[in-house]
């Protein structure tokens, strides 16, 4: 049998599991497996300006194509830059493999320059974490890596690769195929528990669906829509399950939790069967939980045992894969006589619908003008009220995807998940919604999309505040504004809880920053120039483009569910009732 290197066994590896692009930063201890791919044609190696952007990509990747997103670090540094990466992907059931460098295997826990214990590091952050010992081991240590990172709930594996053991000589066989026996795959849904969730919901009065990110995990969407739609039963989504059914068909509700709409709710504090799919029932959504649905009966289906009543006590638990059971349903479930409560939804969702006063250049102006203008895209946000605004006003259906970091909440997200969802989709339009704030902690990226090309659309949501903090400054710490201006500078002394007419200019000058990357850069302080920006944007096809909308500085995020309050007491934002 033929010998090679580890390194070129890697290298195999990667192609026997299809890897057409790998998101990969170079370093000593990585150094024989960049120098296996160098010329390999078969995969496209991305060099990033950042291990944490490289992560993201490798995510915003794997979200949009539905495949395993793979990426390569150095030892050290380059291994604990990937940290917030992996837990954000982790944390949203992304499917990733990183592989890192290490020291020789005989020097591993003597304090070598730059060795670090990855897999200890990760190990509470990710599925699943080894560091490769022996070359013999490593054929099959790689296919396990791909095997579990995709098995059950998705999830980050990480691989370490001493350098002596990517030096070293074996043989070059690669398995074909590989069961992993404690992540071995459910391909059944009980029938029993199936059933007796089927009772509960022909038997309901006020039933509502709860599709979570599990639902577009399992790129079950078309199925979902159809369940709603056989059965009549209104739709709410988590800000993970936004897109599960298009947001424009008739029976979608809203997404629900501390920003969720009026109509969801309330339809989830008065509905007797809550039939929850693919979501993990945190506390972002479930507002005070001894008040969570307090009426309903709840049905839960989860293809991760340990969600089901770790949050929210269920009376029907189904472990199940989210479209297999979805399918399951289908072929069972019946149309329900529920007029009266969709109805009452219904009007709901009129008295109240999610509006931001149209004055000036409001975000709901720029995310509309969004879904206007890109009908075929994949829509990446950072976090922040620019990512809360985004899940509220983005059109989603088969055609527009929505990426973003909901478990973790990661700031810097949004530009190198765009990067690598446009490498993935290159077909696609690919637009990034940003604040200012998240926009500077991976800005470095913007040189990645320039040298590759990528005529991604960042559109940052400037108000020169690190807004979601400042509006909960606003809100509930009586305006004391601590550390939130991004305007600040040392000669504005401190308290300043007032912005006017006196403040600086704002650091950086973001369309004097794009340019000097090489990007076009475009400023919008008028409502009346949105609509031409993105249109200017779209047309430049060669590098990506930055439009920075200019808004009102203390715009808040409405409605809001005040913290430890139950999901009927929102804040509304109209003359700041409360609605009960």
């Amino acid at each position: 049998m033929k010998q090679m290197t580890g390194a070129e066994l890697f290298v195999k590896a990667l192609k026997e599991e299809a890897v057409d692009i790998l998101f990969a930063y170079p370093g000593g201890q990585a150094i024989d497996l960049f120098d296996a791919l160098y010329a390999e044609k078969e995969i496209d190696v991305i060099l990033p300006r950042h291990e944490q952007g490289l992560i993201h990509a490798a995510d915003g990747y794997a979200r949009s194509t539905g495949k395993v997103g793979v990426c390569l670090v150095t030892s050290g540094p380059g291994a604990t830059n990937l940290v917030t990466g992996i837990a954000t992907a982790n944390y949203d059931s992304v499917p990733l493999v990183c592989f890192t460098g290490q020291v020789p295997t005989h020097l591993i826990g003597h304090d070598a320059f730059q060795e670090v214990d990855i897999v200890d590091i990760t190990g509470s952050i990710c599925k699943y974490a080894v560091t490769v010992r022996k070359r013999e081991a490593l054929a099959e240590t790689i296919k396990k890596a791909f095997y579990i990172a995709k098995a059950g709930k998705p999830g980050v594996v990480v691989v370490d690769l001493p350098k002596d053991i990517q030096r070293a000589y074996g043989s070059n066989f690669y398995p074909e195929e590989m069961m992993v026996r404690d992540y071995k795959q459910k391909t059944f849904v009980h029938k029993g528990q199936l059933q007796k969730a089927l009772d509960i919901l022909n038997s309901a009065a006020k039933p509502v669906f709860l599709a979570g990110g599990g639902v577009n995990t399992a790129r079950a969407n078309k199925e979902m829509a159809q369940l709603a739609e056989l059965t009549g039963v209104p739709v709410i989504t988590t800000i993970m399950g936004k897109g599960a059914i298009p947001t424009t068909n008739s029976l979608y509700v809203g997404n629900l939790g501390i920003h969720g709409s009026y109509a969801a709710n309330l339809a989830i504090s008065n509905c007797d069967v809550l039939f929850a799919i693919g979501t993990r029932f945190n506390d972002r959504i479930t507002g005070k939980t001894e008040d969570f649905a307090a009426n309903a009966k709840i049905i839960h289906i989860d293809v991760e045992a340990a969600s089901i009543s770790r949050n929210i006590e269920v009376d029907v638990p189904i472990i199940a894969d989210a479209k297999k059971a979805i399918c399951e349903l289908l072929a069972r479930a019946k149309p329900l006589c529920i007029s009266e409560w969709t109805d009452e939804v219904n009007r709901w969702k009129e008295k109240y619908p999610i509006q931001m006063r149209k004055v000036g250049l409001t975000p709901q102006m720029v995310i509309e003008a969004v879904n206007e203008t890109f009908t075929d895209a994949v829509i990446a946000t950072d976090v922040g009220q620019n990512q809360l605004w985004a899940t509220q006003f983005l059109a989603l259906d088969e055609n527009r995807q929505m990426l973003t970091s909901g478990g973790l909440g990661t700031m810097g997200y949004g530009l190198p998940a765009g990067i690598g969802a446009k490498l993935g989709n290159p077909h696609k339009d690919v637009i990034v919604i940003s604040g200012d704030g998240g926009m500077q902690m991976n800005i470095q990226e913007m040189a990645t999309a320039v040298v590759y090309e990528l005529p991604i659309i960042i559109c940052i949501l400037n108000n020169g505040y690190l807004g979601n903090v400042r509006q909960w400054q606003e809100m509930f710490y009586e305006r004391r504004y601590s550390s939130t201006c991004m305007l600040y500078r040392r000669s504005c002394g401190t308290g300043c809880n007032q912005p006017d007419h006196c403040c600086p200019e704002y650091t950086p000058d973001f369309i004097a920053l794009a340019e000097s990357y090489g990007a076009k850069g475009i400023r919008v302080t008028k409502a009346e120039d949105i609509k031409a920006a993105l249109i200017s944007a779209k047309q430049n096809t060669k590098a990506p483009t930055i439009i920075e909308f200019i808004i009102d500085r203390e715009v808040n995020v409405m409605p809001i569910v005040p913290p430890g309050n139950s999901l009927n007491d929102m804040i509304l934002g109209r003359e700041e009732e409360m609605a009960r």
